[in-house]
């Protein structure tokens, strides 16, 4: 089995030995097998949060193929390996409010609170009350409530602790409405002619979200090649109020004095800023990059696409080149949002080619 078939950057070597789990018992044996064995595992399940190495993985692959939504009131008990759109579909068509900024997500649901999945003003951690995972290090099965989770901007700790957690299914409480939970972000604001604060119809705030990522390549379409990505490459920097001075000072210098970096200040004193918007003013564009090959969306600088004969390694690298011109130009170090198996971020993030590897 080749990766690529797995995976929405269409990348990825073979699997040394692959397996689709289809129950929660199923994939607590195949893990328990391989780490028994001593194999190097590697989790997938909707492949769109991960860059697999042209070499592939020299261990065991567990595809969680698990479905199952059980209902009560306005709690929800789904299965990892449920699709993560679909489920938000259903929500808005039941009037459970709480998740229709993330509309058009790739993925699983089993994803979900590993990057705590969040756009246009929402986070699953807002509405995630219970984890429950198989913990590698006790060897049982547990459930981990949001404190335990320790959510924050765009990571968990099953991000910052990969592999020790399998997570088997996700707790979700909702809010019955047909309206929408207020509105945070200034464009889908405008987009749905509202004003920051306000609630609107679950449905209008659905489709509204979904033709902003059509517009930006960001929902699976195979006759975009826009969408053959990973989503966001990568997160917004959020910085301390001393680096976000010292990089209001970089782009005065660089981009002209009346250039303002975007600034949306966060609860603790940070200030979050934009990655694209960095990109793009350290001279990197829309559609940059080999046609044919690896290339910047031509439709969002945030994202990187495989055009069809793409390979892992120029992808890493024009990954590198990004990173490495926002460094040069702002002083900012951008940090990638996908999982890399195979290879190693220059901060010396794990690659993901080690025995405790999970990438849903």
């Amino acid at each position: 089995m080749r990766l690529s078939e797995l995976t929405t950057l269409r990348l990825g070597g073979p699997a040394a030995r692959y397996l689709e789990a289809d129950t929660d018992e199923a994939v607590v044996a195949a893990v328990r097998a391989a780490d028994h064995a001593g194999e190097p595992l590697l989790v997938l399940a909707g492949g769109s949060n991960v860059v697999v190495a042209d070499e592939g993985f020299p261990g065991t692959v567990v595809r969680i193929a698990t479905r199952g939504v059980s209902r009560t009131d306005t709690t929800l008990e789904v299965a990892a390996g449920e699709s993560w759109d679909p489920l938000v579909a259903d929500c808005v068509a039941r009037g459970l409010a709480g998740v229709e900024c993330l509309a058009g997500i790739p993925g699983s649901v089993g994803a979900t609170p590993i990057q705590n999945v969040g756009a246009y003003g929402q986070e699953v951690a807002e509405t995630i009350t219970g984890v429950r995972v198989l913990d590698r290090v006790t060897d049982t099965v547990a459930e981990l409530d949001p404190a335990a989770c320790a959510f924050t901007y765009r990571s968990s700790a099953f991000k910052r602790h990969p592999g020790r957690w399998i997570v088997l299914a996700v707790r979700f409480v909702l809010e019955a409405s047909e309206q929408s939970a207020p509105i945070r972000y200034a464009e889908l604001a405008r987009a749905l002619q509202v004003q920051i604060g306000d609630r609107a119809p679950l449905a209008q705030v659905r489709e509204a979200v979904l033709a902003l990522r059509r517009a930006k390549g960001m929902v699976i379409d195979p006759a975009d090649p826009d969408t053959a990505s990973a989503g966001s490459f990568f997160t917004n920097p959020v910085l301390d109020v001393a680096a976000f001075s010292a990089l209001q000072a970089r782009v005065a210098e660089r981009v002209g004095p009346d250039a303002r970096p975007p600034a949306w200040p966060e609860g603790d004193g940070h200030v979050k800023t934009s990655a694209a918007w960095l990109i793009e003013r350290a001279g990197f564009g829309r559609g940059q990059g080999d046609p044919e090959g690896i290339a910047i969306s031509a439709k969002h600088t945030l994202a990187l696409t495989n055009r069809g004969a793409g390979t892992t390694t120029q992808l890493v690298a024009l990954a590198r080149e990004i990173a490495g011109g926002v460094r040069d130009a702002f002083g900012v170090e951008l940090t990638p949002e996908p999982v890399f198996v195979g290879h190693r971020w220059p901060s010396g993030l794990p690659s993901g080619s080690g025995g405790r590897t999970v990438a849903l």
